[in-house]
């Protein structure tokens, strides 16, 4: 695995759908994975006409088959908050 950062193909839009606990469902676009101190991440964009984007710790398990993880610290999320802002910013 290299560190480099890795950005999504415009033509080829990757969608997952997420399950909430309390069983509602979404549809989001995967905008990416990038990597933040050493850690891989992905940014979801919800196919629900807001402009939200979920940041969620992000773990291969498998060939195509990978983990959303939450980030429970609030100061690590907000660091990854601002490195995602900072890599749309260069886009």
């Amino acid at each position: 695995m290299t560190d480099e950062k890795r950005t999504p193909e415009i033509e080829e839009a990757d969608f997952i759908t997420l399950e909430f606990d309390d069983g509602a469902e979404i549809e989001c676009e995967i905008m990416g994975v990038f990597d933040y101190d050493g850690k891989e991440y992905i940014a979801l964009l919800p196919n629900d006409g807001t402009d939200d984007v979920y940041i969620y710790g992000y773990k291969e398990v498998g060939e195509d088959e990978f983990e959303l993880v939450d980030i429970e610290d609030d100061a690590e999320f907000e660091k990854v908050v601002a490195e995602f802002d900072a890599l749309m910013e260069a886009e």
